[in-house]
């Protein structure tokens, strides 16, 4: 008789090694090369952790869950209690404001995702030969801890269309809305891409590159020992200005940015203008093994189009040097359209507690998929593409 597979909550990814978590979130890295993204990893998660970014005070409790098969660990999510709906990406406010007005309580639930990274992944994070059983495992584990808590709801936020048939048989609605996403499709050169766009887009991108260009210094690419303490404290400056105007008040504190140092650094490309020696501009990517991923930016100076050319530009030059298939810069933005950004489905799924608020949320998502296909359909038709060029994509 086969073992049953017992799952356990932990309170910390303390109580996991991190040999233990990679077998499962990482195991491509056994041929020695990079994970397919880093923010599963043992040591991206435990920097949140250790940094106080997340835990206490955070409205991000970590409770990671571990499934086990005869004492072997098959499966593992990151997982988290969550007391607000801040730090997600994929909003639900409305679904909290309907829910408490007819006198029920959606917080706190239970978040199944990287805090504050907009990055799709695998978020059922199994050992190569027991994907089936362990995505089962893990999303039945949550609903049921959802329920024996009282909480609303599960959400298992950006992850990957290989998750979604083991959601739907859990009972997890599916959800589809979109980020905008750049793909590599054989290009050689960033002048490749280029000519794969209209004239009038090339021009202009081609304008818009010599005007950043031309702000009064040099922009730089720097990875692993390349980001001397230095550039860490300049971009903290960046990320604090930035983080204020956005947010109220940065997710990351100084901590994660200082384990990021001595942990991180070889996930990282730090893209960085300076003047006159100093730095006044950067944006921090992470990479992957297929994708480089844009996450933060920031200046203490503002010059025009520096922050395009820093973000899309600069990732797509190193994405092609490297040999990468796309580049993901983030949650949102339009203006990515004209960059060469198209828009492409981004995935999640949602256990609801009580039944009737479960087939209004069901009914929603419905309507909202419908149009989220119209819109990505009309937004790509104004891309920067040639006509021709769309229909080879197609």
């Amino acid at each position: 008789m086969q073992d049953a597979v017992e799952i356990t909550v932990l309170s910390s990814l303390d109580e996991i090694t991190a040999e233990d978590w990679d077998a499962c979130a990482a195991p491509e890295c056994a041929d020695g090369g990079r994970p397919f993204d880093p923010f599963t990893t043992h040591r991206f998660l435990h920097a949140l952790e250790a940094s106080g970014s997340v835990g206490p005070g955070t409205g991000w409790a970590p409770h990671p869950m571990v499934a086990r098969r005869g004492g072997q660990i098959i499966a593992v999510a990151p997982l988290y209690l969550k007391t607000h709906s801040q730090g997600e990406y994929i909003f639900d406010h409305g679904w909290a404001d309907a829910l408490e007005r007819a006198g029920g309580r959606y917080y706190p639930k239970l978040q199944c995702a990287v805090p504050f990274s907009p990055v799709t992944g695998r978020r059922l994070l199994c050992r190569p030969g027991h994907e089936s059983e362990g995505r089962a495992a893990l999303l039945q584990g949550m609903a049921q801890l959802a329920d024996q808590a009282g909480l609303s709801s599960v959400h298992v936020t950006f992850c990957t269309e290989d998750e979604l048939p083991s959601g739907e048989a859990s009972d997890y609605l599916h959800r589809v809305t979109q980020q905008f996403h750049w793909e590599n499709r054989g290009y050689r050169s960033y002048d490749d891409f280029l000519a794969a766009l209209s004239s009038r887009k090339r021009k202009a991108l081609r304008k818009e590159r010599a005007q950043a260009q031309g702000f009064g210094g040099t922009i730089r690419q720097l990875t692993g020992a390349e980001i001397l303490p230095e550039h860490w404290d300049a971009f903290w400056h960046f990320y604090q200005d930035t983080g204020a105007r956005k947010w109220g008040q940065p997710y990351l504190t100084r901590a994660f940015f200082d384990i990021a140092a001595q942990t991180l650094s070889e996930d990282c490309l730090l893209v960085l203008a300076e003047r006159d020696g100093r730095p006044v501009a950067g944006a921090l990517n992470l990479i992957g093994r297929e994708t480089l991923f844009g996450r933060y930016w920031g200046c203490v100076e503002d010059h025009p189009s520096l922050h395009f050319e820093l973000c899309y530009h600069q990732a797509i030059d190193w994405a092609l040097a490297q040999g990468l298939k796309r580049v993901e810069a983030g949650a949102q933005g339009e203006h990515k359209l004209a960059r060469g950004y198209l828009p492409s489905p981004i995935h999640s799924l949602h256990w609801i507690a009580h039944p009737g608020f479960r087939r209004a949320v069901a009914d929603y998502l419905d309507h909202e998929m419908r149009a989220m296909d119209d819109e990505m359909e009309a937004l790509t038709a104004y891309g920067p593409f040639r006509k021709s060029t769309e229909e080879e994509m197609k």
